[in-house]
């Protein structure tokens, strides 16, 4: 006799939503992710959906923090210098992730999407920040970074930089001589104590 099937609920359904979107937003893209796809493989129905991500802009975010909390891992090397370059070099090399395509299917979206923009630039903002916030934290506790280097824009300043490197020039990675060079001569000079 056949157990009767239990219904998911809180964690497990989110769960099983999230990565319903991320495997969408990595096969399909922004334009081809719909909350319809998404429900229908993930088992649900798109009103349960909506009632946690108002729109298919915050759903693609989601979807994204998903993938990339999984692959972004700050180090702890115990120096400042060789935290940030690891984390960079991480990130250039993982630019033919699935995480990688999301993100640069979400920010080619963003021209056309006002909502999605929105979404994007409150991630940017709170969970895009995390990993290198938390590097500076143990450079400020090591004595190696001024406390007000746990400001997100100055936290995630090598970030930023290596993307418009891929944005400004179409790259899919940077030579290593860049990452040196963002690190030395402006990540550390702006966030050492």
């Amino acid at each position: 006799m056949a157990t009767p099937k239990t219904r998911r609920r809180g964690t497990e359904l989110e769960e099983a939503i999230l990565r319903a979107a991320a495997d969408e937003l990595t096969e399909a893209g922004y334009p081809g992710l719909t909350v319809e796809r998404v429900a229908r493989r993930a088992g649900t129905n798109k009103n349960t959906i909506y009632r946690r991500w108002p729109n298919r802009a915050a759903l693609g975010v989601a979807a994204y923090r998903h993938l990339a909390e999984d692959t972004l891992k700050p180090p702890d090397t115990g120096n400042l210098r060789e935290d940030a370059l690891t984390l960079l070099r991480a990130i250039n090399c993982g630019q033919a992730s699935p995480a990688a395509r999301a993100l640069r299917s979400l920010l080619t979206g963003v021209g056309d999407d006002p909502e999605l923009r929105e979404q994007l630039h409150e991630q940017a903002g709170r969970g895009g920040a995390k990993t290198w916030l938390e590097l500076v934290d143990r450079a400020v506790a090591r004595g190696e970074a001024r406390p007000g280097a746990r400001h997100p824009r100055a936290a995630t300043a090598a970030l930023v930089l290596l993307r418009n490197e891929f944005l400004t020039r179409g790259l899919a990675t940077v030579d290593d001589d860049v990452l040196v060079e963002i690190v030395d001569e402006v990540y550390l000079p702006l966030v050492r104590a």
